[in-house]
């Protein structure tokens, strides 16, 4: 829905896209600036981060995420977007346009999910304190972690990225929504109390961040609408390792908690927060480095397209396999 309605936008209202174009404060535009904020505020609403001091309950595996999300994820996916847009189809798209949707490629990679891992973990009825100390680490290591890593990755590929830019992006989408969080939940808490903020302010939230969502993808797919009707097939190219990338991380981190004998309650989330990604910030930090209507930025967007139905296969293929954890009992 979001996809063909920006791109009848763009193509017959090439304005709308045009002038929102020009709304921009130090090359960040103000309108994804502010729907980024309007997602990511409420999922840090969420992560309870004084969880972080049970963080030795599931020690084996948090170290799993970790290196899964840090040390082998940005790589691999780096590793499946070289080989399909610069090798297996070199035919089908141009070594400028390829570097580009290198580009937001790595920007999905290095950005691993968040409060979505919420709403995966409960559809595998992941361990709910497991979960929690997971996405709160993982935020936090994201605000060191992110800007080397793309740097490094985008240098590679022979990106110029300027370092300031990925630490205001940073700042922008991960630290204020992130503090912001952080001080609302201490406020709601002291005032109403634990279970008002988790059981009834958190879900006042619901549909905005979904219209948030909506309203960027409209953004981006609208500044790309004559870019997607000229190479409609560049979609579906961008999709395949995106898709493949969430798969084989998935069951990297999935099959080393099996082979370490971790609970099916934990294994299977361990395995969510690698396979999904922090899309939001991809979309924002892409659009902050190369602009609303670059190739970066779409790639990012057909991230966001994928990821849902992917990872539904995945809650799927993980509720299935349960019996896999049971060690012989």
């Amino acid at each position: 829905m979001a996809l063909a309605a920006g791109i009848l936008i763009g193509h017959f209202v090439p304005a709308v896209p045009a002038v929102l174009g020009k709304l921009e404060v130090a090359e960040i535009s103000i309108s994804i600036a502010v729907l980024i904020w309007i997602m990511i505020y409420p999922m840090m609403i969420k992560v309870d981060f004084q969880s972080i001091r049970e963080v030795g309950r599931n020690s084996k595996g948090l170290f799993v995420t970790w290196i899964v999300n840090w040390l082998i994820k940005p790589f691999t996916m780096y590793g499946y977007a070289y080989l399909f847009l610069f090798v297996i189809f070199r035919n089908f798209i141009t070594p400028d346009l390829a570097t580009q949707y290198l580009a937001g490629a790595v920007l999905l990679g290095a950005a691993p999910c968040t409060a979505m891992v919420f709403v995966w973990s409960t559809l595998v009825r992941g361990n709910p304190a497991y979960t929690v100390v997971q996405v709160a680490t993982n935020d936090l290591i994201i605000l060191i972690a992110f800007v080397p890593i793309v740097k490094f990755l985008l240098g590679v590929s022979k990106v110029s990225v300027p370092y300031s830019t990925l630490f205001v992006s940073i700042f922008l989408f991960v630290l204020i929504p992130l503090v912001g969080g952080i001080l609302t939940r201490i406020t709601v808490t002291k005032n109403k109390g634990k279970d008002y903020l988790e059981n009834i302010f958190v879900h006042k939230f619901d549909h905005v961040t979904t219209i948030g969502l909506l309203l960027t993808l409209i953004i981006i797919f609208s500044s790309q609408a004559e870019v997607i009707l000229g190479n409609p097939f560049h979609i579906v190219l961008i999709a395949v390792p995106l898709i493949i990338q969430t798969f084989v991380i998935f069951f990297l981190a999935y099959g080393v908690c099996r082979a370490i004998k971790l609970p099916f309650d934990v294994a299977a989330p361990a395995g969510m927060i690698g396979a999904s990604n922090f899309f939001e910030l991809s979309v924002a930090v892409a659009i902050a480095l190369f602009g609303t209507t670059s190739p970066a930025a779409l790639a990012t967007a057909v991230g966001v397209l994928t990821e849902v139905p992917v990872m539904l296969t995945l809650v799927k293929i993980a509720n299935r396999t349960k019996g896999w954890f049971t060690y012989g009992k």
